[in-house]
Order: C-alpha cells, then sequence, then structure tokens
C-alpha cells in the first residue's frame, strides 16, 4: 500500500512538473515551422489539431458563465493565431515545392477539403472560398473588432466610478475589508480582460487579411513554378495548384472563422453569472411572441404557391416550443410558490417557539469604546488615507510602554445619532470624553504665545483645553510662521484618546491583565511567584495595590520590586492601601526620578505643623476618606495648594506636596481631581541621595 501510494504521488508530481509546458511547446512549434520543411503527414496532424483547438475554444465561450471565468482568452487567441500563421507558411512551402507532384503532395486534409469544396468546379470553389473570407472579415471580425473597442473604452471610463462605488458600500458597512478588496479585484481584472480583448481583436482581422494575401500568393505562384520550373501545362497547373490553395486556405480559414465566432461572443456576452443557453432560452422564450410568428408562418404556409410542409412544419414547432415554454414556467412557479409557503411556515414555526436565553444574548460593554460621527469614517478607511487606526496602534504602544501592561484595543465604531463631526470615548460602557473635530482641515493650536490671528473656525484642543483655530491645510505654513502648533484631526483624537486613556489607567487594569503580569514575571523569577497567589495575597487585592499604583501615575513596569514588596508584607497586612504605601517607599527612587530627573534637590510645598495636626485629628473623626475636613478648611485648604503648584509651574516645576505617611492618601484623593498636576509624596517616599528644597509652607 505504501509503495502505492508513493508511485500515486510520484505520478502525480510528474504530472504537475509538465502541466505548464503546453503554451511554450506551442511556441516553439509555430517557431520551428516557418523555419523547418515539414512532411505531409504532420501537415496533417498538426492541421486537425489546430481545428479541433478551435473547436474547444468555441464551445467554452458558450458555455462559460461569465466572460472573466475566460480570462486567458486574448493570449489563446494570440496562440492559435500564430499556430495557424506558421501552418500557412509551412503549407505554402510545400505546395510551392511540392505541388508539382499531384494533389495529395500537401497531405490528406488539404486534398480532402479542396476537393469537397470545389465538386470538380475550380470557380465555384475560388468563389465558395472568398464567400467565406469576406464572411469572416467584413462581418464578424470587424464587428467583433468594434464591440471590443467599444467595451473596452466605457469599462476604463467606468472604472474610477465603480471603485468610488466600492468605498461608499464600505464605509456606509454594506461591506467588509474582504469584500471591497474582492470587488477592486474584480473591477481590475474586468478592465485588463476587456483592455486585452480589444488587442486581440486586432489579432483576428489581421488573420482574415493574411489569408486572402496567401490565397492569391499561392495560386499565382503555383501557376508561375509549375508552368516554368516543372513544364506543366496550364491547365494542369490550375488544377493541381487550385485545388491545394483553395484546401489550404479552406483548412486555415474553418478554424479562423471558429475563433472569430469565438471571439464576438464573449465580447457580446453581458457580465452575468449565466450560461449562454439560459440567457437565450429564458429572452427568447415569450410565449405572446412566439405565439404572433407561428401564426405569421401558418399564415405563409396557407398561402397557394409557397412551401407549404416547411412553413407549417416550423409554425408547429414555433407553437409548441410557446406551449410547453409556459406550461413548464407556471410548473416552476407554482413549485417555487410551494418552496416559499414551505420556508414562510418553517419560519413561522420556528418564530413561534420560545427560544431560551443563554449568555450569547448579552451584550458586554467595550473596555476603550471610539464612536465617531459619519463624516468622520474618512479617518479610518485606509482607501481614502485614513490614519486614525495607525495613530491609535501607536498610541497603545506608547502607553503600554509606559505603563508597564497591554492597553486593551480599542473598538471603533459609527454612530448616526452622533452630529456628522463628532465623536464620543467611552470607558466599561461611559462616555468619558467628546469633541467635534473636521477631518479634511487641521486644527492650529496656540501653545501660550502667537504673533497674529488666523480666520477658520475658533474652538479649544480637546486633550488640553488649548485655544485653537480649524484651519485649511493651505494655511498650515501661515499658521506655523505665526507660531501655532498644526496637527491633523487623526493626530487631535489620538492624542485625546491618549490623555484619557493616561487619566484612567487605573480602570484599564483588571485581573486579567494582572495576571498576565504575573505568568511573564514567572518566566524570569519563577520563584518569587511560586505560592505568591493566593498563598500570600488574593489576586483581587493585588489588583487594587497596582490600580491605587495607576490611580496616582506610578506605572507598574518594576514588577519584581512591586512582587517582592507585597511577598514581603502581606503576611503582617492584608490591607490594600498599608501595601501600597509599602510599595511606594520601594518604588520612591522611581517615584522622585519621574518629577524631578536626576535633580539632587526636590522643590516641594509643605503643611504648616499646626495644619497637619489638624487634619490628623480630623481624620480620626470622620475616617480616611477627607469627608471629615471642615468645608471653609478645605476651601482655603484648595486655593492654597493651587496657588503653590501654579507658581512651581511658573517656575518650571513639577508641583509635589510633601506631608507625612498618613495624611498622603487623603490629600492624594483631595487633589487628584481639583489639582490634577499636583503630586504627593510622604517623608518616607524621599530616596536617600536626594535634598528637600521646600519652595512654600502651607499655614491654616
Amino acid at each position: 500500500m505504501q509503495l502505492t501510494a508513493y508511485f500515486n504521488q510520484f505520478n502525480k508530481n510528474k504530472l504537475n512538473h509538465f502541466a505548464g509546458l503546453g503554451t511554450p511547446l506551442l511556441v516553439m512549434a509555430a517557431l520551428g515551422m516557418v523555419v523547418l520543411p515539414m512532411p505531409a503527414w504532420l501537415l496533417d496532424v498538426l492541421f486537425s489539431f489546430n481545428i479541433a483547438l478551435s473547436l474547444v475554444v468555441l464551445l467554452i465561450t458558450v458555455y462559460t458563465l461569465k466572460p472573466l471565468e475566460f480570462g486567458s482568452f486574448p493570449s489563446v487567441i494570440l496562440i492559435a493565431t500564430i499556430l495557424r500563421l506558421a501552418l500557412n507558411v509551412a503549407s505554402t512551402r510545400v505546395v510551392l515545392l511540392e505541388g508539382h507532384e499531384g494533389t495529395g503532395a500537401a497531405g490528406k486534409v488539404i486534398e480532402a477539403f479542396g476537393s469537397v469544396v470545389i465538386g470538380g468546379n475550380y470557380a465555384v470553389g475560388l468563389v465558395v472560398f472568398l464567400i467565406l473570407i469576406i464572411i469572416n472579415f467584413v462581418v464578424v471580425t470587424k464587428g467583433a473588432g468594434r464591440i471590443a473597442e467599444v467595451t473596452a473604452r466605457f469599462t476604463l471610463d467606468a472604472m474610477p466610478g465603480k471603485q468610488m462605488a466600492i468605498d461608499a458600500d464600505l464605509n456606509a458597512g454594506f461591506i467588509d475589508q474582504d469584500q471591497a478588496r474582492e470587488r477592486r479585484n474584480e473591477v481590475t481584472s474586468e478592465a485588463d480582460f476587456y483592455g486585452s480583448m480589444d488587442g486581440a481583436s486586432k489579432f483576428v482581422k489581421g488573420d482574415a487579411v493574411a489569408g486572402i494575401l496567401i490565397l492569391f500568393i499561392n495560386i499565382i505562384g503555383g501557376l508561375v513554378i509549375g508552368m516554368v520550373q516543372h513544364e506543366l501545362t496550364f491547365d494542369s497547373a490550375v488544377e493541381i495548384y487550385t485545388l491545394l490553395t483553395i484546401g489550404d486556405g479552406l483548412v486555415a480559414q474553418i478554424p479562423g472563422l471558429l475563433l472569430s465566432v469565438a471571439t464576438a461572443i464573449v465580447v457580446t456576452r453581458q457580465n452575468t453569472a449565466q450560461d449562454m443557453g439560459e440567457q437565450v432560452s429564458s429572452q427568447l422564450g415569450q410565449e405572446k411572441s412566439l405565439y404572433i410568428a407561428a401564426g405569421v408562418m401558418f399564415v405563409m404556409g396557407v398561402v397557394p404557391g409557397m412551401p407549404h410542409f416547411v412553413f407549417l412544419f416550423f409554425a408547429t414547432a414555433i407553437a409548441a416550443s410557446a406551449y410547453f415554454g409556459a406550461k413548464n414556467k407556471a410548473n416552476k412557479a407554482i413549485e417555487l410558490n410551494k418552496v416559499t409557503q414551505e420556508q414562510q411556515a418553517e419560519n413561522k414555526q420556528k418564530e413561534e417557539e420560545v427560544k431560551e436565553l443563554d449568555w450569547d444574548d448579552v451584550n458586554h460593554v467595550d473596555v476603550i469604546g471610539l464612536e465617531i460621527g459619519y463624516r468622520l469614517i474618512p479617518l479610518v478607511d485606509k482607501a481614502q488615507g485614513g490614519e486614525l487606526l495607525s495613530r491609535i496602534k501607536g498610541v497603545r504602544k506608547k502607553l503600554s510602554q509606559e505603563f508597564g501592561f497591554l492597553v486593551p484595543a480599542v473598538h471603533i465604531r459609527d454612530n448616526l445619532d452622533l452630529d456628522p463631526n463628532s465623536y464620543q470615548i467611552s470607558l466599561m460602557g461611559v462616555t468619558i470624553g467628546s469633541a467635534e473635530i473636521h477631518h479634511d482641515q487641521e486644527l492650529a493650536i496656540n501653545p501660550g504665545q502667537v504673533f497674529g490671528k488666523l480666520d477658520g473656525v475658533v474652538t479649544k484642543d480637546p486633550a488640553f483645553g488649548l485655544d485653537a483655530v480649524w484651519i485649511n491645510q493651505s494655511q498650515r505654513e501661515q499658521a506655523q510662521t505665526l507660531g501655532y502648533t498644526v496637527v491633523d484631526a487623526a493626530t487631535v483624537l489620538a492624542t485625546h484618546l491618549s490623555q484619557i486613556l493616561t487619566n484612567n489607567a487605573s480602570q484599564l487594569l483588571g485581573h486579567e491583565e494582572v495576571q498576565n503580569l504575573l505568568d511573564m514575571l514567572a518566566k524570569s523569577y519563577p520563584k518569587l511567584v511560586e505560592g505568591f497567589i493566593p498563598e500570600t495575597l488574593t489576586l483581587g487585592t493585588v489588583v487594587k495595590v497596582l490600580q491605587s499604583l495607576m490611580n496616582e501615575g506610578v506605572a507598574v513596569r518594576d514588577m519584581r520590586s512591586i512582587v517582592q514588596t507585597l511577598v514581603e508584607y502581606g503576611p503582617r497586612s492584608q490591607d490594600a492601601e498599608v501595601l501600597t504605601a509599602a510599595v511606594r517607599i520601594t518604588l520612591r527612587k522611581f517615584i522622585v526620578q519621574d518629577l524631578v530627573g536626576s535633580a539632587i534637590e526636590v522643590p516641594v510645598i509643605t503643611l504648616s505643623p499646626e495644619l497637619e495636626q489638624m487634619l490628623h485629628q480630623s481624620m480620626q473623626m470622620a475616617g480616611d476618606d477627607g469627608a471629615g475636613i471642615e468645608p471653609g478648611l478645605a476651601e482655603r485648604l484648595q486655593k492654597s495648594l493651587t496657588d503653590g503648584a501654579q507658581q512651581q509651574e511658573m517656575a518650571g516645576e513639577a508641583p509635589i506636596l510633601l506631608t507625612s505617611g498618613i495624611l498622603r492618601t487623603v490629600l492624594a484623593k483631595f487633589v487628584k481631581y481639583t489639582i490634577p498636576s499636583l503630586r504627593v509624596i510622604s517623608y518616607q517616599e524621599i530616596p536617600d541621595d536626594k535634598q528637600i528644597k521646600i519652595v512654600s509652607a502651607i499655614g491654616q
């Protein structure tokens, strides 16, 4: 069995190896026929092959459903034409060299075709042959060439409109990217095919002209050679060379006529997936027209002097065709109606059945969602030059590197309920950012100092709230000269998305992400992670600790140090805030470096001892959520911290509030949304190699 399988595979590989050699061999054979003399028996074989090839091509064009399914047809016409012309050259050489020996000198095929057509009368044979050439050249070839030329021109002219229609369907959501790509390829293939058919029709036309010229050359040349070189009489020369010439011409022109008809069929076919016989029968089978035609034939059949039998026979045949065609259509309609009724009943029965709900019926919210108005669709369409998808990918990559975990994918969809130029960003199904942008314009942002005004739509930068103006692309250089920062619409949206994700990074970090971080850490430090979850801490507690860090802008890139601290302090406390404070102390160098870089001094704002004592008492009375701060004191504290933060920002320094470890968490929550630029650290979080520089102290 194995040996049989081996030989089968071997034979299959051999067949695949030789499958593509047919066309090159035909081309090489055609070149050989032009140069080398050929025996008569080989001419018989090649002429028979040429006729068979033409018949096969004609039948393929009839039964092909769509013209594009026979996309190699122009190349087949070229190869068949070259083969036929090469055979003409080879047969002409044989006729002129060996024709004096008799009508069988050029082979049995040429002799048989010449004898059948001539029938003992050379003049009749010559007239029939000329009529055949005229039909091929004037009627079939000329008409097919004109149709091919017009079809190619119209197809190329309609190509941009078809491409725009595909883009419109893609933008509207009627088709997806794969379907759009397939339709674009089909449009391109159609244009290439009909352009090639326009050129291929010229080959067929040239072949018909060559047939006429070869006819006269063979007859005149044969008479001269036969009478001068071989001393034949005029009657013998005419008999031999006329028969050979007409036979040779018929053997060449019949395949040429078949290919001309095939070309005409292809260029006149509709580009629909339907068999040619089905098209003709469905369009000619109109009962009313057939009955009228049968009646006219019947009247002509009963007129005295007419051939009654023939006309009455066709009248009966047409009437019977109309009757049985109508009956067949009625049966099909009844059957189709029956199938439709059964399908409707089945659908109704299915609808009546109560479908049990499952989890597939639950719609889950996206972690990160982006909804856009319909005018912003070009921003996400790569075919229209949209760069938003690549910008969002870049934002995710940058933030993932900064945060220390993979940022979830952004689910983008269009929303017809939004204003056409608007978009909205959501986290966990809750909208947390929205704005209006113009995809065909650019945003000129005022960075703080500009030297003129711009004409455009005045607005605010959605990411940072800076003054900005929407301008045309032609105003870009002018805006940059005046000191504006100019960005395109995709960059505006991507920057806004980046800012929102940065401010809400803790919401992006869930159980799945934390588990992935621990799995990655286990690859490098397996002993550290072994037994960490759930023996030391639960996964939920670790998630809370990491979310607390991200909530205050501390990245979780150093998972080794974080897990080491949690392994050390986990047995002592399961409180997430206590563990977070311990981790922050471990990461103090990273935290301070993120604020002041490599500087030795750390400029900070501090609270007076009296104020800290008062806040301690408030915490003891009302808990640690900051709600126990007296409203008036909270207002004054917020104003003082705001002024201090602004002073440090004006000095080019990061605003830092330094306080005790007990107050740090409360004050961090207090300033989180009121003064987002202010970072709160404790005394224990100052590294030993850094010095504290008190910029201002806030009292009561």
